[in-house]
């Protein structure tokens, strides 16, 4: 098995014609490299008719539901994070609570609010009761404000997840930018906070730090937007030489184990 844990899709929706063509091509590349499944999220109408990172009610609801649409077209290939803003709670508890009964099998927030921001709270808690892991868009030791988004760094994230013991984090691309080392060291004693490996850098010794400082059974493979330095990052796993039940850990053992018990048949 080897499992995306950093999926992305789009719709008519997300302003470029080719959007058919491309969800194609994510899943073609995929059955070529071997990966069994897919949990993706959609970003709203990705920036065209909302922000990326602060979409609207209605933008969230019309990806979750174009999602659905997909893992119903691709049964034990796609699976689906429920899209939330933080910044409507109620509509992003409406949207976990019906989503999750349907068969979502996480919670992708974006960056739409700090991760130290109290109105993450309701979304932890409801992660939390309902046995779903968070996928937490996160720029890797933020120096400086970011147009366009609220981002956290895993500082921030590690508090978020220190008040919520009880829920489990999914720390995005920590190859997406910034300085991962920082990443690596703030959440170095934090249990429920997982490390996901996409974006498109791959520095060297990232990837033997972060074996080192979080330990295998805490790593997730993963694409982000692209896989083709997904799929460099695996081949330098190999190239690691870790044991066989190491690297079934990261490619889907980890993942198993914190989504959904069952979820990937």
């Amino acid at each position: 098995m080897l499992i995306d844990v950093h999926a992305h899709f789009f719709t008519d929706r997300s302003g470029r014609t080719d959007w058919q063509e491309r969800n194609a091509s994510r899943l073609a590349a995929g059955r070529r490299m071997g990966v069994t499944a897919h949990v993706a999220s959609i970003l709203g109408t990705w920036g065209t008719r909302s922000p990326v990172y602060f979409p609207s009610a209605g933008d969230l609801r019309h990806a979750n539901d174009r999602l659905a649409a997909m893992c119903a077209d691709h049964p034990g290939v796609v699976y689906a994070y429920c899209l939330v803003n933080p910044n409507y709670t109620d509509v992003a508890l409406a949207e976990i609570d019906a989503r999750a009964t349907a068969g979502f099998v996480g919670i992708k927030l974006a960056a739409s609010r700090r991760a130290t921001d109290r109105l993450l709270d309701p979304i932890a808690e409801a992660a939390a009761a309902r046995g779903l892991p968070i996928l937490h868009h996160v720029w890797q030791h933020r120096s400086r404000e970011w147009p366009g988004q609220e981002a956290s760094d895993a500082i921030e994230l590690g508090e978020l997840a220190a008040r919520h013991p009880g829920t489990t984090f999914l720390l995005a691309h920590l190859g997406g930018g910034g300085d991962w080392q920082v990443s690596l060291r703030a959440i170095h004693g934090i249990p429920n906070v997982l490390v996901d490996l996409s974006g498109s850098g791959i520095d060297s010794g990232m990837l033997e730090r972060a074996v080192e400082t979080v330990g295998v059974e805490r790593l997730l493979w993963g694409g982000d937007v692209t896989q083709d330095t997904a799929l460099a990052k695996l081949r330098y796993l190999d190239a690691l030489g870790l044991p066989g039940e190491a690297m079934d850990m990261i490619r889907h053992g980890n993942a198993e184990r914190v989504f959904p018990a069952g979820c990937f048949r």
